[in-house]
C-alpha cells in the first residue's frame, strides 16, 4: 500500500511539473509578436532584420493587395496591388516594436515613393502594415524619421493586411548555398546575393541619407 500511495504521488508530481512546463512554453510562445514592413527587395529586409536581437524569424512575403496567395512573378509583373514585404517575429520583451519601426525607417530610403533603390514600381514601394495596437509606435517612428531627416518621408503606414509568404526559393535567400546562375555568372545564391545588394545601391544611399544612424548599411 505504502508503495502504491508513493507511485500515485510521484506520478501525480510529474504530471503537475510536465503541466507546468507546458503552461511556460505555451506562454512565452504566446508572448511573440509580428511586424510587417515592405522595404523594397525582401531579400534584404530579411537578412537586415534576422540579425537584430529578439527577432526569432524574418518571412519574406506579400501583403496590401488583392489577389489571394500571389507568385513572386504575379507581383513582379504588377496588377496585384502587393508589395514585397517582410513578416518579423519578435519577442517584445527584448526588443520593443518601437526599436524595429526606428530601424526600419533608417534602412530604406523613406522619401522615395517609386520603389527602392535600383528597384522601381509599386510592388517595391516601402509600407508599414500596422495592427491597431502599432498604429501610434508606427506614426511617431514616421515623425521622427521625417524630423530626422528634415525631408518629407512619404513611407505611408497602412492597416494590417493578410501577409502571404513567398515560395522556398527566396527564404533566407541571403544564406543559402545554392548555385544559381545569376548576370554576375554562375554564384552561389548567399554570393549572388551580396552581388546585387552592393550593385542595387541599397547600403551607399542609406549611408547618403542616415549617416552614422544607418543599422545595417553593409551587411
Amino acid at each position: 500500500m505504502t508503495t502504491m500511495r508513493t507511485l500515485k504521488t510521484f506520478s501525480l508530481g510529474l504530471a503537475i511539473t510536465v503541466g507546468l512546463f507546458a503552461q511556460a512554453k505555451s506562454g512565452h510562445a504566446q508572448q511573440l509578436e509580428t511586424l510587417t514592413v515592405a522595404g523594397g527587395c525582401f531579400w534584404c529586409v530579411e537578412a537586415d532584420f534576422e540579425k537584430v536581437k529578439g527577432v526569432k524569424e524574418a518571412v519574406s512575403g506579400f501583403a496590401g493587395g488583392t489577389v489571394s496567395d500571389p507568385t513572386y512573378k504575379q507581383v513582379t509583373k504588377g496588377g496585384t496591388g502587393h508589395l514585397e514585404a517582410v513578416q518579423i517575429t519578435f519577442d517584445p520583451n527584448v526588443v520593443q516594436v518601437e526599436t524595429l519601426l526606428a530601424l526600419f525607417f533608417r534602412s530604406v530610403d523613406p522619401t522615395d515613393a517609386g520603389g527602392q533603390f535600383c528597384d522601381r514600381g509599386q510592388s517595391y514601394s516601402t509600407a508599414v502594415f500596422a495592427t491597431p495596437s502599432q498604429k501610434a509606435a508606427a506614426n511617431a517612428a514616421k515623425a521622427n524619421a521625417q524630423a530626422d531627416l528634415g525631408k518629407s518621408v512619404v513611407t505611408p503606414i497602412r492597416n494590417a493586411a493578410t501577409f502571404y509568404p513567398a515560395d522556398s526559393y527566396h527564404q533566407d535567400y541571403y544564406k543559402q548555398t545554392d548555385i544559381i546562375l545569376t548576370r554576375f555568372g554562375p554564384k552561389s545564391k548567399a554570393n549572388a546575393y551580396k552581388a546585387y545588394r552592393k550593385a542595387c545601391g541599397r547600403d551607399a544611399r542609406v549611408k547618403e541619407l542616415w549617416g552614422a544612424a544607418a543599422p545595417f548599411a553593409g551587411s
